[in-house]
């Protein structure tokens, strides 16, 4: 069987990835609404039918937007830590709770759904109790890290493994700095429990390259403090002064706010 993956959206807007087999996937959350998440899987081939589970970060509302018409209306189990469930819940965008379809995981604790072994790890961000993922499959390891505010060191092993990486690079500083945001929100945004910057995903992946890497896509850009391009030209700038060479050592794409990506084989 082939690995697929498909971004469905990724900015402030909503969050949403998919990660299948030929046969059937799972969501790493679940910020679009029901029916523009349905539509964009059917143009790629992929049933909605065919989700067996939804993977929430955290819970703000740009991550969770559609996860009781998933888990209650379509009966798909949504795994979070307890405290994401709690979070989830008391959040304004979700009118009912999750009842039957709520999955409590552990940090650490791998959870199996068919081919796909999912562990969930600690990642600093301002939600309840965010969670970046390792995700297994196929002899293929796909890791997703989207908002926080700097990667831990007990994220460095998780992605020591990867062949694959979804990463956040949120903002340019100096756009940011010059922005038109206020001050309160650029302090946030540029926090310790804020969002990764260009330059910090750049530094990052040039000190921590996995062997083992083939394709980076740079995650939850953000429309008013970034542009693909920037964001692209930065990362590849610094792997270069260390010796990866974008396009001959690995791959590198930006990702859309709005717009689903192609999907992607992983060989």
């Amino acid at each position: 069987m082939k690995l697929r993956f498909m971004c469905i959206a990724s900015g402030s807007s909503g969050n949403c990835f998919y990660l299948g087999t030929e046969e059937y996937g799972i969501l790493v959350d679940a910020g679009v609404p029901t029916r523009t998440l349905r539509k964009h899987l059917r143009d790629a081939g992929v049933a909605l039918e065919d989700i067996h589970a939804v993977f929430i970060t955290h819970d703000h509302a740009d991550h969770i937007k559609s996860v009781v018409n998933l888990g209650e209306r379509m009966h798909i189990p949504v795994y979070a830590t307890a405290l994401t469930h709690k979070g989830i819940g008391n959040n304004y965008c979700v009118k009912e709770r999750l009842y039957t379809s709520a999955r409590p995981l552990e940090k650490g604790q791998p959870v199996c759904i068919g081919d796909f072994t999912i562990e969930a790890f600690e990642v600093p961000h301002d939600g309840t109790d965010n969670v970046g993922y390792c995700i297994e499959a196929l002899g293929r390891t796909i890791v997703f890290m989207t908002d926080l505010g700097h990667v831990p060191a007990e994220a460095e092993s998780y992605v020591a493994r990867a062949n694959y990486l979804v990463l956040e690079a949120n903002y340019d500083p100096e756009m940011l700095r010059t922005g038109p945001y206020p001050a309160y929100l650029k302090e946030r945004i540029a926090g310790p429990r804020g969002h990764l910057s260009n330059v910090a995903a750049a530094e990052f992946l040039a000190t921590h390259f996995p062997s083992a890497l083939r394709h980076v896509w740079l995650c939850h850009l953000s429309r008013e403090n970034n542009h693909p391009e920037l964001a692209s030209k930065t990362v590849e700038l610094r792997l270069r002064e260390a010796g990866i060479e974008v396009g001959r050592d690995v791959l590198l794409t930006p990702l859309k706010r709005t717009t689903p990506s192609e999907l992607y084989e992983l060989d």
